[in-house]
């Protein structure tokens, strides 16, 4: 197949790299609005540059996938669907709830697929620690603990684009217990601290945030995230229930020191960050898309679902920010 990669920044760029090695795709045609970075994926990774969106999707590409920043994604993803290609876009949605829903409505009966990149549901453990919650053997769901914490922040630049930590970081976490649980969240509650770079006040952001998200079905979410997790990068899942618990990423890397006398475990190289913990999720992610645009299977996650975890991002940022409850119906637009 022929894919088209749009943005090679951090996060586009460390996915050219595993484009370039799936067998299935023959050819990667990437771009950038930053001209350098086009000839340096392109050289390194032998794939084929272009100088606009237009050139890419006029170049006879099977998919496109998104990975440029939040603000220029409803636009990117029209565009690829009025060209009729199949199209990846990396979370969040939109830069708000507001605008993801208008992008929802927009894209009402094109019938074009459009996949939101949630990489963690193909991450192994927690695809297995969902079947669990699915086959019944934990019995009823109380509790699902789903945790991010960075082992250093990212620039100054990328914060005053990032849409805060609820929406940047924590989304992932709110569509993961969202899609453990198989329940819409109903209200939230949040709070953020700062003690760290001056950026994230100046920005109206935090450095460290908890949520506590109530569901429908009356499990509980409990999300943590931080920017300074100096041990490594932490992510984790627990589901607890009725009859049984089980967790994700509680493995020899997982970045923790246990303070009990003789304890040893964990005691392998702590994961440093989300290129090493989610490669292979990454690649299963992709893979899938592939099915996607070949027309084998639909959406694993549709722009409604994202626009769900969405909505509880934007539900957690008021909460913080007038230090209250807040029920999702009070940000969710039609």
């Amino acid at each position: 197949m022929r894919i088209g990669l749009i943005g090679l920044g951090r996060i586009g760029a460390f996915h050219a790299g595993t484009l370039s090695d799936m067998p299935a795709i023959d050819s990667l045609v990437v771009t950038d609005l930053v001209p350098d970075r086009i000839k340096d994926v392109a050289d390194r990774r032998g794939a084929e540059g272009v100088d606009s969106v237009d050139a890419l999707l006029a170049a006879g590409v099977d998919g496109v996938i998104i990975a440029a920043s939040t603000g220029a994604h409803p636009d990117l993803i029209l565009s690829c669907v009025a060209a009729g290609v199949p199209v990846l876009c990396e979370k969040p949605v939109a830069p708000s709830g507001a605008d993801g829903a208008a992008l929802l409505r927009r894209l009402a009966g094109t019938g074009v697929p459009v996949q939101i990149g949630f990489q963690r549901r193909y991450d192994a453990g927690i695809a297995a620690a969902r079947a669990a919650v699915e086959s019944g053997e934990l019995g009823r769901i109380t509790t699902v603990r789903s945790t991010t914490l960075d082992p250093a922040p990212p620039s100054e630049e990328y914060i005053a684009g990032s849409g805060g930590m609820f929406r940047d970081c924590g989304v992932h976490d709110f569509d993961i217990v969202r899609w453990i649980t198989g329940q819409e969240a109903v209200e939230v509650y949040a709070t953020g601290s700062n003690g760290g770079a001056a950026f994230f006040r100046e920005y109206g952001d935090v450095d460290t945030s908890a949520a506590i998200v109530t569901f429908a079905g009356g499990a509980l979410g409990v999300v943590s995230n931080t920017r300074y997790n100096g041990r490594g990068y932490d992510v984790r899942l627990e589901v607890h229930g009725s009859r049984d618990s089980v967790a994700a990423g509680i493995d020899d890397r997982w970045p923790i020191r246990s303070t009990e006398p003789g304890a040893t475990h964990p005691g392998g190289e702590p994961h440093r960050f989300f290129m090493d913990r989610f490669e292979p999720a990454f690649r299963a992610e992709f893979e899938t898309f592939l099915e996607v645009a070949a027309g084998k299977r639909p959406s694993p996650c549709t722009v409604a679902d994202g626009l769900e975890a969405d909505w509880i991002a934007e539900a957690c940022t008021r909460s913080a920010a007038e230090r209250r409850p807040v029920r999702i119906e009070e940000v969710r637009v039609s």
